[in-house]
């Protein structure tokens, strides 16, 4: 019985200390901020799309955006320096080819942790923020996996055998596209047939 209150009076302490504005306060919810960042970005945004280019962009803009809400009094402020700060990365994705969309959704993301980690809610429990971020990042990861599993390679091909495309014979143009590629070929798409130099160009889908 005493070990049960010693431990709730300190997941209380610890709950006040997090929700507090002093520097201890900021510096833990700032340290779980980044390990929730760390997670996201180069655990599973880095897995996925192998551009390292954009794991220090993330981290530093997720980093600022945590300690610029965290100065700021008032919740409404804090969501709103989050959703502006998105709104101008927005516009500047207008304005390069170098991130996508999926790219501007993690970006999105990781300014929605920190903001979230760096907004003070007195009474919200401490376990609530870990859930929350949890629950963020593990959205991330199961619609990575789900992508991953029913996303495809595409590459286009010049093929000879115009006679395996005509319909009803799918079967055995792509098990002849099999063992001519060495891939296994799932679909296939016809873009031209030239009938003169009797060959087509074909798009093949296979998985990577």
């Amino acid at each position: 019985m005493y070990f049960s209150k010693s431990i709730n009076l300190k997941i209380k302490k610890m709950e006040q200390l997090f929700n507090s504005p002093t520097v201890w306060g900021i510096l833990i919810r700032f340290v779980i901020t980044l390990a929730f960042l760390f997670v996201l970005i180069a655990v599973i945004y880095f897995r996925y799309s192998k551009k390292e280019k954009f794991v220090f962009t993330f981290f530093l803009i997720g980093i600022i955006v945590f300690f610029i809400c965290s100065l700021l009094k008032g919740v409404d402020i804090a969501i709103g320096m989050g959703l502006g700060l998105f709104a101008i990365f927005t516009i500047l994705r207008f304005r390069t080819r170098n991130f996508s969309l999926k790219d501007m959704a993690y970006i999105f993301t990781v300014i929605g942790i920190s903001v979230i980690n760096s907004v003070n809610m007195p009474g919200f429990p401490f376990f609530g923020f870990l859930i929350i971020n949890s629950i963020i990042v593990l959205a991330a990861f199961v619609l990575e996996e789900v992508m991953r599993k029913n996303s495809f390679d595409k590459q286009s091909i010049i093929y000879d055998e115009l006679e395996l495309l005509k319909p009803g014979n799918k079967h055995k143009l792509l098990k002849d596209l099999s063992s001519r590629t060495g891939q296994t070929i799932l679909r296939t798409k016809i873009v031209k047939v030239d009938f003169k130099r009797e060959t087509a160009e074909l798009e093949i889908y296979y998985k990577g």
